[in-house]
């Protein structure tokens, strides 16, 4: 299977880039300062730790394709800033090096306030911002060649006052109290596309990772199938069924040639 690794590499990391993130809200919400209000109730913004760090193992057909470290910071003006840190491992690394950093800053209702993601792909070298503008109701996005020091693409598209990205979505997830069977449609963009997308809860399960065993809710949020991202794909994450609300396991399901990839919790730090 491993002469498949290396046109495949530049989709992995786009998928785990995106499963971190597509942690959503799964019922009918009201966004305000304090936090999320729910019919079934709800774990405030404020509740969470100050600050955190989550380390995970990225297997890609049986193989450990990688590994992703995720922090989540709250500032002192109450403003959070989420960093994501991921690098391809072993013979996959071999085949095709990938070292990603993703910086994300939200408001303290945890809106998406503005991205950067610097990318280093085999050969490939880019950088791309956005600038979440939410009194204007507007979305700039910028891609850069680091390489050749040229614009890839540059563009505006119209946004919600608030809206979540990708990898702060799970942190917004995180604080929502939800039951198997309810569900919601959120608005979330990556700065190219800016969509409401379903998140549904799904089933209670028992999900065994490096860090332990876990009480987990099942979620399944639909950003692909031409809703944000174009290709096919079912994404799931697991969340512990209790106060701390961890983001377990997370599982994009692709087609047969790409493959399944998922990321199991490794380590959790938090403070």
């Amino acid at each position: 299977m491993f002469p498949f690794i290396a046109p495949r590499m530049p989709h992995l990391r786009n998928w785990l880039c995106m499963k971190l993130a597509l942690l959503l809200p799964t019922t009918v919400f009201v966004l305000s300062p304090q936090g999320v209000v729910l019919p079934g109730g709800s774990v405030s913004i404020g509740d969470l730790p100050a600050r955190e760090t989550f380390y995970y193992n990225v297997e890609w057909r049986l193989v450990t394709a990688g590994r992703a470290k995720v922090e989540w910071i709250r500032q002192p003006s109450a403003d959070w800033q989420v960093n994501l840190r991921l690098e391809s491992v072993g013979l996959v690394s071999t085949l095709f090096k990938v070292e990603d950093d993703y910086f994300a800053y939200l408001s303290p209702s945890l809106c998406a306030e503005s991205v950067q993601q610097i990318s280093h792909e085999g050969s490939r070298q880019r950088e791309s911002k956005i600038a979440f503008d939410a009194a204007a109701h507007r979305a700039a996005y910028l891609e850069r060649d680091r390489l050749k020091d040229s614009v890839l693409l540059q563009q505006e598209i119209e946004i919600p006052a608030c809206v979540h990205d990708v990898v702060g979505g799970v942190l917004l997830l995180r604080t929502l109290n939800l039951e198997p069977g309810q569900s919601a449609m959120v608005p979330v963009s990556d700065g190219k596309r800016s969509v409401m997308a379903r998140v549904e809860a799904q089933s209670r399960e028992d999900i065994k990772t490096p860090e332990g065993t876990f009480h987990t809710i099942c979620y399944e949020a639909y950003l692909f199938n031409n809703v944000l991202y174009r290709r096919n794909a079912h994404l799931q994450i697991w969340v512990s069924d209790d106060r701390r609300r961890l983001p377990v396991q997370i599982r994009v399901r692709m087609q047969f040639t790409i493959g399944t990839i998922t990321l199991q919790l490794r380590k959790h730090e938090g403070s």
